[in-house]
Formats: C-alpha cells, sequence, structure tokens
C-alpha cells in the first residue's frame, strides 16, 4: 500500500496536479520557497517560468514577497525596482518594501543583489524594523541604481 501511495504522489506530481511551493531539488535556489496560497503555481511547470511568474506576481503586488523565503537575485531585482519607482516618484508607502528586503536579508541563504547591502542590514539588526526599513532607503538612494547595469542572464 505504501508503494502505491509514494507512486500516486510521484504522478499527481508530475501531471502538475499539486501547487509548487518551490524550486526542485538540484535546483541553483532550491532553498526558495513560496506560500502556495498565494502563488498558484503546478508542480509540472520549468523552473525559469516559475521564477517568471513569481517575478510578474511581485512586480503587480510588490507586498507578496513578504511570501517568499530566500528570493531569487532576480525576484529581489524586481521588488527593488518597484522600491526604485516608489522612492523616485515619492509614491506609495516605499518604506514597507524595505522592510520586505530587511526580513529577507535576514536570511544567511539569500544571494546578496548589491554589494554591501547584507551587511547594511547586519549593522541594523538591533533597530527596529522601521528605523532598518529606513537605512535601506538611505542606503539604496546613496548607491548606484541596480538598474544601471545590465543584467547577465
Amino acid at each position: 500500500m505504501e508503494i502505491l501511495l509514494t507512486w500516486l504522489r510521484r504522478l499527481s506530481h508530475l501531471l502538475g496536479f499539486e501547487t509548487a511551493d518551490s524550486f526542485p531539488p538540484g535546483h541553483p535556489y532550491e532553498r526558495t520557497r513560496w506560500n502556495g496560497a498565494y502563488f498558484d503555481i503546478a508542480s509540472d511547470v520549468k523552473p525559469e517560468q516559475i521564477e517568471s511568474r513569481l517575478c510578474d506576481a511581485i512586480a503587480n503586488t510588490p507586498l507578496v514577497f513578504g511570501y517568499i523565503t530566500n528570493p531569487t537575485p532576480r525576484m529581489q531585482r524586481t521588488l527593488l525596482a518597484m522600491l526604485e519607482e516608489r522612492m523616485r516618484n515619492n509614491r506609495g508607502r516605499a518604506s514597507e518594501l524595505a522592510a520586505l528586503l530587511v526580513v529577507a536579508y535576514d536570511s544567511p541563504h539569500i544571494s546578496e543583489v548589491i554589494p554591501g547591502l547584507r551587511s547594511m542590514v547586519a549593522a541594523t539588526r538591533h533597530d527596529e524594523l522601521p528605523e532598518r526599513a529606513r537605512s535601506v532607503m538611505a542606503f539604496l538612494g546613496s548607491t548606484q541604481s541596480p538598474f544601471d547595469v545590465i543584467e547577465m542572464n
């Protein structure tokens, strides 16, 4: 009976009947996890498409970034684009998005997309989250825009 259940689980996964909540084992960002309730991604979707769908969701509703653990560099750049737009146009609450970055960078497994961001977040570890978010925005405002660099994907 156990063998049959295991086989049925694998078949269900292969056919895309399950919702994916991480990249497949062996993927460079296999530590990335997301809440399947916010991202309806079938288990048979290819990793590149998964990342694109997650980035599209972040671009449309940036606060869903908070439901992703160890976001990929591309996901972070998507959030950074939204944050930069809010900071530049002074619209929306940019500090909400900066706070999402602070929480994400508290993980030791996240890939750093802007040199110095991890150490800046670590330096503010003992501050309250709103102050940490303001520090991130100040840091981002003082660095070269991450979008002035051509992405190599």
